[in-house]
């Protein structure tokens, strides 16, 4: 899409992520905000305000109203997930590309709904998974996908926790029953799980199997939880998340030959620029003191920040299909269902008692 045609976005809803998304779409350079709606046209109009927004923002007080709005071409959705079917099926009427906060669904039913919705009317659907637009994370694939360097896959350990302090874990949209009801699994675990399928080219496992002793609040959504993953050929995997622990962003995989850590995947600890560590044919030193080769740091760099990519990514693919008459792009509602169907499957685990549960696409 020409820089002098941008995307034209609609907001709903002033969650704090929001704030994010809206400095992406600034930062961007084939998007722009057209349209933001919330409850009240009060709260719209100060949101504007605050984030920056063009002057040529048009402010409404409604979902609705941005929605029926015709110069606004794509709507990004950071509502509650009870919201989410609602809201992305009535976008994806209006005609409107989607791009949806995660978790996306609180099960794969209702996100079926929704990529069913998009489909019917040909616009693009993308979940808000930022750091897979992130070049570091091209780059850790490449080596990933190395057969001289990595080898064979054969375990991925995923971790995504965060501290979450006593207004958080009281008042926040992720712990209550009938707005988020995933809890840490949907908001945190959705991270991790992804990052597990991405180590896999998105092949699901088997069995997923929840660890035991999840830790719930009054309302049982789910604080902090994990699980474990197995494939047919003897790859494993596990994962961890918390609102209850301090922050970590890891993934580890391990190879037949070589060793992926990354430490920050999920929000880069500097904005441009973002390491990971490899290690190839590692072996111990004299009287096992040491370990050759040691780790080798690998900084990726780049000019835009990983949600800003996101933003043109999306704007790029909504620009062919605009353009040039082209289809919306599959993959990105295929890993996204794929993502979804893990979830649903740890979830359901916990609610068998821990067993292992079969994950069929």
């Amino acid at each position: 899409m020409a820089e002098t045609s941008p995307l034209r976005f609609g907001i709903l809803g002033c969650a704090n992520i929001a704030r994010k998304v809206s400095r992406a779409i600034a930062l961007a350079p084939n998007a722009t905000i057209s349209a933001i709606g919330s409850r009240t046209i009060e709260k719209a109009t100060t949101f504007a305000n605050e984030n920056g927004y063009p002057s040529t923002t048009k402010l409404y007080g409604s979902y609705d109203a941005v929605l029926d709005d015709p110069e606004v071409d794509a709507v990004y959705i950071p509502l509650p997930t009870s919201l989410h079917v609602k809201w992305a099926v009535l976008a994806a009427q209006k005609k409107k590309h989607v791009l949806l906060e995660k978790p996306v669904a609180l099960n794969v039913k209702e996100l079926d709904v929704i990529l069913e919705e998009c489909e019917l009317n040909g616009v693009q659907y993308m979940d808000a998974t930022m750091w897979m637009h992130h070049p570091r994370t091209a780059t850790m694939k490449e080596f990933l996908s190395d057969s001289q360097r990595f080898g064979l896959l054969k375990s991925v350990h995923s971790t995504f926790a965060y501290l979450g302090d006593s207004e958080f874990l009281k008042n926040d949209i992720r712990v209550k029953s009938d707005l988020d009801a995933l809890g840490a699994l949907g908001d945190a675990g959705w991270y991790s799980i992804r990052a597990i399928l991405w180590t896999t080219d998105y092949e699901l496992p088997k069995t997923v199997t929840a660890l035991r002793d999840p830790e719930l609040n009054e309302a049982g959504v789910i604080l902090s939880c994990g699980a474990s993953l197995s494939w047919k050929d003897g790859r494993v995997a596990t994962f961890y998340c918390s609102f209850l622990t301090n922050m970590a962003m890891d993934i580890v995989a391990s190879g037949s030959k070589g060793n992926l850590r990354v430490h920050d995947f999920v929000i880069p600890f500097q904005e441009n620029v973002a390491p990971f560590y490899t290690m190839e044919s590692s072996r111990f030193g004299e009287l096992s003191t040491s370990v050759h080769p040691e780790p080798t740091e690998q900084k990726v760099s780049t000019d835009l920040p990983q949600e800003a990519l996101m933003v043109k990514e999306f704007s790029n693919l909504v620009g062919s299909i605009k353009g040039e008459g082209s289809k919306p792009e599959k993959k990105w509602p295929t890993i996204s269902r794929k993502t979804q169907l893990v979830v649903d499957a740890v979830k359901v685990s916990i609610e068998k008692g821990f067993e292992p549960v079969e994950v069929v696409y």
